[in-house]
């Protein structure tokens, strides 16, 4: 993050912001740059890929599914907004470790022991594995209605439901991605990409385009597997894959590639004549949701 950083004070909080007695590498004010840079850059990346991936990958005939809310997309997007800036406060504190020299972060290529290959694979699998467990942990009866609950309010997902957690959900489910380089050496170039493509990912996943090649719908865990997770509660629980989830006996194969998923129900309840362009009749509205698992 401190590449970040550097870019920022470069470019705006030097010359426009601190005053010049204000050093650039005062803890105070690299907090209060990083409290600035992580809040606008999450804000940027969650409404920039959000609305990408909703006008241009989202299919919009999923509104008419009986488990899409009434202003869903506003009510994700207002949630998310308010959630994110609580989310960077214990986010800020580890970025902060970073800048002041703590991870195994690194400038030079020739400095990688393992290799820029093998940091993103053990990255993708490490962050994986973490979050399989903190995902199922937050699903434990004790807790899921205090944290994780308000995430699976969205049983049918738009892309602005990738952030909408709470901000405890939230944070611990983004906390592999930052324990990483503590643990492991990373360039910091690699580092950011990495954490744009997290970013790609976690909104690939609610985006409601359930294809995936034939040869991979067993290995990655994509918007059909995770689908089925809003839908039935108890099932892959992955980010990328579907590793965890087979050993932890919480796979499901997804619904929407055996016939059986939101779009099926929309194309059913089409033919029955309880759906029609404007949306469901609001009379057989809970028969139609009778499919759904209840938590």
């Amino acid at each position: 993050m401190d590449l970040v950083l550097n870019v920022a004070d470069y470019y705006f909080f030097t010359p426009y912001v601190y005053p010049s007695s204000w050093p650039e590498d005062q803890p105070l004010r690299q907090i209060i740059s990083l409290m600035v840079v992580t809040n606008l850059g999450a804000v940027i990346l969650y409404l920039g890929l959000g609305s990408l991936s909703y006008f241009f990958i989202f299919d919009h005939k999923l509104k008419q599914h009986p488990q899409f809310l009434e202003n869903q997309v506003q009510r994700e997007i207002k949630y998310a907004l308010w959630s994110l800036p609580w989310i960077s406060i214990p986010t800020v504190a580890l970025f902060f470790a970073e800048v002041r020299g703590y991870s195994k972060l690194y400038d030079n290529v020739d400095e990688s022991p393992l290799g820029l290959i093998f940091s993103m694979v053990s990255f993708l699998f490490f962050t994986d594995m973490c979050i399989y467990w903190i995902h199922r942990f937050l699903h434990h009866k004790l807790i899921y209605k205090y944290f994780h609950k308000p995430h699976h309010i969205w049983k049918i997902p738009s892309p602005f439901a990738s952030h909408a957690f709470h901000p405890v959900d939230g944070f611990l489910q983004g906390l592999p991605y930052h324990i990483y380089p503590f643990f492991f050496p990373l360039h910091k170039v690699l580092y950011l990409a990495l954490y744009v493509f997290v970013n790609i990912w976690t909104v690939s996943i609610h985006d409601g385009d359930y294809r995936i090649p034939s040869l991979f719908e067993n290995v990655i865990n994509g918007s059909a597997h995770h689908t089925d997770h809003h839908l039935f509660f108890d099932y892959n629980y992955g980010q990328y894959f579907t590793l965890w989830d087979r050993l932890g006996s919480s796979y499901r194969y997804p619904s929407a590639l055996m016939g059986k998923g939101p779009h099926d129900h929309i194309k059913k309840l089409m033919t029955e004549g309880k759906l029609n362009s404007n949306g469901v009749n609001r009379h057989n509205n809970n028969n139609n949701c009778a499919h759904v698992k209840k938590e």
